[in-house]
């Protein structure tokens, strides 16, 4: 592969990844919003799918990054990536959590329905916070603290930017094991993905309007 064609395939996914970044976070933000208020069937039904794609937009960023760093490090960027697949699947294992709560609602007039006593059992269940996705978490978590590094040390993009990402990252790494441990409870839990947030934004609409430069190592070169 050619020098020429190497950048252009590192363009390339800069853009997917930048696009990806956005949907990815307005998928989840807005499958939260609606399992909160979760008023109808509908609601349960969208934010399954929203679920199912936020995992898919996991292993797209995998790959994508992957091509992005793998210059500066592939063994790295590898170890990255397969976080972040991990983090797609064990976020799956949850869905079938909110698969239940939709049958629990439209059971209701069906034939056999569970009784009263039953249904908030179950709805208490459903309703609890998904394990697989807390799980899944911290996977996330440094996976993006790989990623952030590769980028910085690269510079392949702004570099307060890549710092913002490095901190945020390992900020989750250890807000998120805490959390698992049941250490961390309260808003705490929600108030450690802020600096994310402000990092995965800007990063999104940078990769998908300016691109990456070079590996440092390759400008060397």
């Amino acid at each position: 592969m050619t020098k020429r064609t190497l950048e252009s395939s590192r363009q390339f996914y800069a853009r997917i990844a930048g696009v990806t970044f956005i949907f990815y976070m307005a998928a989840g933000a807005t499958a939260v919003f609606l399992m909160n208020r979760a008023t109808s069937a509908s609601d349960v039904r969208v934010a399954i799918l929203l679920e199912l794609l936020e995992c898919f937009s996991a292993l797209v960023l995998a790959v994508t990054l992957y091509g992005i760093t793998r210059d500066e490090s592939r063994d790295l960027a590898l170890l990255a990536l397969v976080c972040r697949v991990g983090e797609g699947v064990l976020g799956a294992i949850g869905i079938p959590k909110t698969m239940g709560l939709l049958w629990l609602a439209t059971a209701a007039a069906a034939a056999g329905a569970p009784d009263v006593a039953t249904a908030n059992m179950l709805g208490a269940f459903f309703l609890a916070p998904v394990q697989g996705a807390l799980v899944g978490a911290p996977f996330f978590a440094l996976g993006s603290v790989i990623f952030s590094w590769l980028l910085l040390r690269g510079r392949m993009v702004p570099v307060l930017l890549a710092w913002l990402g490095v901190l945020a990252s390992v900020l989750l790494v250890v807000g998120l094991l805490l959390q698992l441990a049941d250490f961390l409870k309260g808003p705490m839990t929600g108030y450690m993905w802020l600096p994310m947030i402000a990092f995965q934004v800007p990063l999104g609409l940078w990769l998908l309007i300016k691109g990456v430069a070079a590996p440092t190592l390759r400008q060397s070169a």
